[in-house]
């Protein structure tokens, strides 16, 4: 298999009659990592849902036992050779990463994760960045860069828009690993099943949704996000 190929795999997509899209991270060798051309197939398949008439409700899933690792700390560490010491690839890289967490807000269709596996950093904050997230019981959550002298400044503004702040400030501070029923008690996610029945309550969540009006959902979430960011009485007007 040509790299071209390889790369091709990395999101599959799947939709049915129901107006379901499925988007699964196909990457498990490395982790579901965010690397360039997993970021440009999220944004490349978050903009043609956008505009698809026939998608109602977008699920972000996973392939392997890690939903997803965050960046590719490979790609990662090789542009720091560069002259600049990784400076200008760096703020490439995260500038990628931040459009690809504001389609999944400005997508007019539901995105739901399913998570079946660890999400950490960036990974974390896909999920963060998801309107709502089903959980299996053996999931895990964590925004581990205060390990390494690396705080987790763009998974908090993820982080900081779902969680209660002292939550959210737990999580970066401390970089612990968050089990699935603490991060439902946080509000990172909605539900929390057995691995065995989390497809099946993801679809049923999504399902619903989907037999919804697509026009209201849409004018929902866009108001939504809009109204969330404003002062009280501009929230009302």
């Amino acid at each position: 298999m040509t790299q071209d190929q390889q790369d091709a795999d990395l999101l599959l997509s799947t939709q049915g009659s129901d107006g379901i899209l499925r988007l699964t991270l196909n990457d498990p060798n490395r982790r579901n990592a965010l690397s360039e051309v997993m970021l440009e197939a999220l944004g490349v398949a978050f903009d043609a849902a956008s505009t698809n008439p026939d998608v109602r409700v977008i699920i972000l899933a996973a392939a392997g036992p890690i939903f997803c690792a965050g960046h590719d700390l490979k790609e990662m560490t090789a542009g720091r050779q560069n002259v600049d010491r990784g400076r200008a690839y760096f703020t490439k890289i995260l500038h990628q990463c931040s459009s690809v967490m504001q389609k999944i807000i400005t997508c007019p269709k539901p995105v739901i994760a399913e998570i079946d596996g660890v999400a950490t950093a960036a990974g974390c904050q896909l999920v963060a960045s998801c309107d709502l997230a089903v959980a299996s019981e053996t999931a895990q959550f964590c925004t581990p860069g205060v390990h390494i002298g690396l705080f987790c400044s763009t998974p908090m503004v993820a982080l900081s828009r779902n969680l209660a702040n002292k939550h959210a400030m737990e999580m970066l501070l401390t970089g612990d690993m968050v089990p699935a029923l603490r991060a439902a008690e946080m509000g990172l996610v909605n539900q929390v099943v057995a691995s065995a029945e989390l497809r099946t309550a993801t679809m049923a969540l999504a399902g619903k949704i989907a037999a919804k009006s697509s026009r209201t959902v849409a004018t929902g979430k866009r108001a939504f996000y809009q109204q969330k960011e404003m002062d009280l009485a501009a929230a009302y007007d």
